[in-house]
């Protein structure tokens, strides 16, 4: 397996182009975990279909039951310190991911970046986990979209390194940015995966330089599918994805096993 790519910045710095738009939206002045007192908690929860509903009966193809799809998600246990629950969306995610671009299909991966439909559609039930240490936050959710569909959005996934190599964004404050992406390896688990590696960088109009880092992991196992982003202002560790990767996909698969979906 390759070496881990990482960047490093700074940690803690603000970006002040950012900073009053960030205010008047959210009411946070800097890029990263710092989230207001009473920030949402953004990422979608279990949709509750009634008692006697089929798992299978899913309009969107979905198998697992409530209980096996909030089941299958990891947790900060399962990554260890310094991970913790998150407590929002990071501030960067607005900052840096809301961006317009003419570079063909490159629009339709940063929409999928900003708006956590990783695999094509909305996200059966996900959960945030935030690094105290580098200031990262993993976003991993559960899909609920058919084997086929999900295939179609990983052969999609495949072609960004070539598509989509490199290319220029606009923020809604008006930022230039240089995207690049490139595929990342994972590990050779579930039947079907694509890792990326994106990389977002920008230069204030006071010569400030700033990096997001962000990996993304897209897995099927069986009838069943996870994605993640882990990203950040800063060193993004790796090891938390491939760690993700694999303990997702042993999960999911362990749930199967236990012969508890209603199918």
């Amino acid at each position: 397996m390759s070496p881990a790519i990482r960047f490093r910045i700074p940690r803690g710095v603000l970006l002040a182009v950012l900073a009053t738009g960030l205010i008047a939206a959210g009411g946070c002045a800097a890029l990263g975990l710092k989230h207001p007192e009473t920030a949402p908690y953004p990422l979608p929860t279990v949709d509750r279909p009634s008692p006697t509903a089929k798992a299978s009966a899913r309009p969107d193809g979905a198998t697992l039951s409530d209980e096996q799809a909030q089941a299958a998600l990891i947790n900060e246990t399962d990554l260890g310190a310094p991970w913790t629950a998150t407590r929002g969306a990071a501030t960067w995610r607005d900052g840096l991911l809301k961006a317009r671009t003419t570079a063909g299909e490159c629009q339709r991966l940063l929409d999928a970046l900003y708006s956590d439909e990783l695999l094509g559609a909305p996200a059966r039930v996900a959960v945030g986990l935030d690094d105290a240490d580098t200031e990262a936050q993993l976003r991993y959710q559960i899909g609920a979209r058919r084997p086929a569909d999900v295939d179609a959005v990983l052969a999609w996934l495949r072609t960004m390194p070539v598509r989509c190599a490199r290319f220029t964004a606009t923020t809604e404050l008006g930022l230039v940015e240089d995207v690049q992406v490139m595929e990342a390896p994972l590990p050779e688990v579930g039947d079907a995966r694509q890792g990326l590696r994106v990389t977002v960088a920008t230069t204030t109009s006071d010569d400030e330089e700033y990096l997001l880092t962000m990996d993304l992991a897209a897995v099927r196992v069986g009838e069943d599918s996870f994605a993640f982003t882990n990203a950040g202002l800063g060193d993004v560790p790796n090891d938390a994805t491939q760690a993700a990767v694999q303990i997702g996909a042993l999960r999911l698969a362990d749930i199967r096993k236990q012969g508890l979906a209603q199918v």
